[in-house]
């Protein structure tokens, strides 16, 4: 598999204009942050509003967090778009099923986006997460960005490894509320129960970035 190419990485919810774009945008400002062109983030609805923005809290919570919500458009999830994503990240696990019923190989690359970041928490305190040698050596651009899409590509098995030590007391846990046509207090609440599994993908990915090498430069 290619290791040039940029990690993708896709969100998934019912309609694709609350919370899998809300996810999109940050989870794609954050990453770009950590390792720039190293990341390309999208999503998709398994019913989506195809065509519809993103709702006008969903915005809010998206520039709130320092993310551009601009320019987005739903689209339905489909069997061409899974083709190559390299992690799929659901918020609920109805989610995580519809998206096995379209593809089935995706079984070890797909989580719900709660699921997973709790596993990568486990892998933070165990100090089991860190990709070493192969991105401290990368010398320059090409092999830095080689170093994490190599990392992030084999991060699925590893957060599988340790899902026994990431379950949550209510499988509930596993899902992000969805707040389409209700109050805004529920939205709140996808908020609350979002932006932490957010946080904790981010931080995980800082700690494990591919360490960038210095380049030859010109006399």
């Amino acid at each position: 598999m290619d290791t040039s190419a940029p990690v993708r990485i896709l969100t998934v919810c019912t309609g694709n204009i609350c919370r899998s774009p809300v996810a999109e945008r940050l989870l794609q400002a954050g990453l770009n942050q950590v390792v720039p062109g190293g990341f390309e983030v999208a999503s998709a609805g398994t019913r989506a509003l195809v065509g519809e923005p993103m709702q006008p809290i969903s915005a809010d919570i998206v520039r709130t967090f320092g993310g551009e919500p601009d320019g987005f458009a739903a689209r339905q999830l489909t069997p061409k778009i899974l083709r190559g994503v390299d992690l799929v990240l659901t918020m609920t696990s109805g989610h995580r099923g519809e998206v096995l019923q379209l593809d089935a190989s995706l079984l070890k690359r797909t989580f719900t986006i709660r699921e997973f970041a709790r596993m990568l928490d486990v892998l933070d305190e165990r100090g089991t997460g860190a990709s070493g040698t192969a991105a401290e050596n990368a010398s320059d651009d090409d092999g830095w960005l080689a170093a994490n899409t190599a990392f992030w590509r084999g991060l699925p098995a590893r957060a599988a490894g340790v899902r026994h030590l990431a379950l949550p007391p209510d499988p509930a846990d596993n899902d992000i509320v969805d707040p389409y046509r209700r109050a805004p207090e529920v939205y709140r609440q996808m908020e609350d129960q979002l932006a932490p599994a957010i946080v904790s993908i981010l931080r995980h990915a800082r700690l494990n970035a591919a360490a960038r090498g210095n380049a030859s430069t010109p006399l």
